[in-house]
């Protein structure tokens, strides 16, 4: 415990001390990072009035809800590296930007084209945005303060998936001045101007631009994979799993391997390999992977099981989902209580916690019937399970990463977690639409949430 203790504290003593506006840089970035995620689930709740007002096809609806996910999953790596070779702030702010006139934009749109095209511009506005935050959190908090802005990022991250669904209910419901599905987008305006004031008096400056290579067939090679895996998995149910859906995803394994190639002679790859080589850091990659895959479809499968099989209202479904989030967010917070040394053990136990919650779910609506109090319980519980391994797990990966390897290593997480989140709702949410309700409500999340498990016990090893 000696030798990790002396390794912790030579790699965060690199760490430049916090700016003296740290409590406001930190809200500033996490309400960012907040509407980024709100704006993924907001949009599935209003998805029926947009389609009835739009008069749009099932497919185009499709895009107007997974177009932002495709264009956000897409450019993180690019987004992270920019930040990296112009700066954090700069590019946080020019993302903002970007996203807050998209969502005007989609808020006064006429048409569904205009809606997806709009939606594409959400997207890549939070693709800059997003992997800013954890790179200013890794460069600008140390020590306690960095496991305590860790421990926020991540509550915001399950917090936020779960108040889409509500507001969205709110906002659907209201039907103010008869602008039924906009309000869903235009929400964002006024906050997102509100933090471009805020961000650009708060934010620090940072040093100047480093001119790194941006590696551009990387980015492209990477970028062109990405997305060839992710749209056939959004699209793929709806469109009965076309021929085209399978050669795109072969495509992607395919692209994936002449990417490392091309990083293996890149002069400054995306992803460097001291980052990979981290102790700690591609277990941890995989471990959220599952972790977010889990959530991501038990989020998806439940919340089609409450509107359809059960028959509830979007906001009661919204709601329905609370007991998950706020254990996730109680765990987030306060698992710095348990003493440092058993944090890594912590996080494989509470990964093995969360699929019993998930199991559990499974068993209380087995019976055709929303299963109350017991679904409440075993929501509580895989929230509390998850929460008790993800703030853990990037604490112990990013302890070993130099400051200027933070946005390559932002990049990396955040790329995962997205992409985590994408194939759960694409593998368990087809489980779920193919007639195994219980498969993909709890059943599917609890063996996703072991595969985490596994994927984090090298992270046992000292």
């Amino acid at each position: 415990m000696t030798a990790l203790s002396t390794t912790e504290t030579s790699a965060t003593s690199a760490v430049p001390s916090a700016p003296p506006r740290v409590p406001w840089l930190l809200t500033v970035i996490l309400t960012g990072q907040f509407m980024a995620i709100l704006d993924v689930s907001i949009v599935n709740v209003a998805s029926p009035v947009i389609r009835s007002g739009l008069g749009t096809s099932g497919s185009g609806l499709q895009m107007i809800i997974s177009g932002y996910t495709v264009a956000y999953a897409m450019l993180l790596v690019a987004g992270a590296r920019l930040g990296g070779r112009y700066g954090a702030r700069r590019l946080f702010l020019y993302g903002l930007a970007g996203f807050t006139g998209a969502s005007l934009a989609c808020g006064l749109a006429v048409t569904a084209g205009q809606l997806i095209a709009f939606r594409l511009l959400q997207g890549a506005g939070a693709a800059l945005m997003v992997p800013q935050v954890l790179n200013m959190i890794q460069t600008n908090f140390e020590g306690a303060s960095r496991a305590r802005a860790l421990s926020l990022y991540a509550a915001v991250i399950s917090g936020a998936a779960v108040a889409g669904q509500v507001l969205g209910g709110v906002l659907v419901s209201a039907d103010l001045f008869g602008t039924t599905w906009r309000p869903v987008f235009l929400v964002n305006v006024p906050i997102g101007l509100a933090l471009l004031a805020a961000g650009a008096r708060l934010l620090p400056a940072g040093g100047p631009p480093r001119h790194r290579p941006l590696d551009l067939p990387g980015l492209v090679t990477l970028s062109l994979a990405v997305s060839l895996l992710v749209v056939p998995l959004v699209l793929g149910h709806e469109q009965d799993w076309p021929l085209w859906g399978w050669v795109s995803m072969g495509a992607s394994v395919a692209l994936t391997g002449v990417f490392v190639l091309v990083e293996r002679r890149a002069a400054a790859p995306l992803v460097p390999a001291r980052v990979l080589r981290a102790s700690g850091v591609l277990p941890a990659a995989l471990a959220v992977f599952g972790m977010m895959a889990a959530y991501g479809g038990f989020l998806f499968s439940l919340a089609q099981h409450l509107q359809g099989a059960l028959g509830d209202s979007p906001l009661r479904a919204g709601l329905t989902f609370v007991p998950a989030a706020a254990a996730f967010a109680a765990a987030s917070l306060n698992w710095r209580r348990v003493p440092q040394r058993l944090w890594r053990h912590m996080v494989v136990v509470s990964l093995g916690v969360a699929a019993l919650g998930y199991l559990g779910l499974a068993a209380s609506l087995s019976g055709g019937g929303h299963g109350q109090p017991f679904m409440a319980i075993a929501q509580a519980v895989a929230g509390l399970g998850l929460g008790g391994a993800f703030s853990p797990l990037l604490s112990i990966a990013l302890t070993h990463v130099s400051p200027q390897d933070a946005p390559d290593t932002s990049g990396l997480f955040v790329m995962v977690t997205q992409l985590g989140q994408v194939v759960g709702v694409a593998t368990i949410g087809t489980l779920y639409l193919s007639g195994w309700p219980m498969a993909g409500v709890g059943v599917a999340p609890a063996v996703a949430a072991l595969a985490a498990a596994l994927c984090a016990l090298p992270l046992l090893r000292r």
